[in-house]
């Protein structure tokens, strides 16, 4: 369950990147309330997440799923460049985080 609720975390970090890009200085209100709802609840998920999950494996999984999810985005979105180095790198990140999955030990 725990992994779960870091992937839901990440996605909020996703959100708030994309957020991000809207808040201008933090003067558009409603990208601004998006931007700290994402925020909040991705930490949320990431507290929670560490009660059962190493610290340091769920920020890397955390921050490495938010990369790639901002990255896709990036891509998908607003025309991003979506390179051979750039996706073959993006993967790179993707197997580590699944390495990180594999080997992580979690506490009952």
């Amino acid at each position: 369950m725990a992994w779960i609720v870091l992937l839901i975390g990440g996605l909020f970090e996703v959100g708030f990147t994309t957020a991000m890009r809207y808040v201008d200085g933090f003067r558009n209100l409603p990208w601004t309330i998006a931007f700290a709802a994402c925020i909040a609840l991705s930490f949320y998920c990431l507290n929670t997440a560490t009660k059962t999950i190493p610290v340091g494996t769920a920020y890397a999984v955390w921050a490495g799923f938010g990369a790639v999810g901002t990255a896709a985005v990036g891509i998908l979105f607003y025309g991003e460049a979506a390179t051979l180095a750039r996706i073959v790198l993006i993967l790179g990140i993707v197997a580590c985080i699944a390495g990180l999955k594999l080997v992580s030990y979690q506490s009952p």
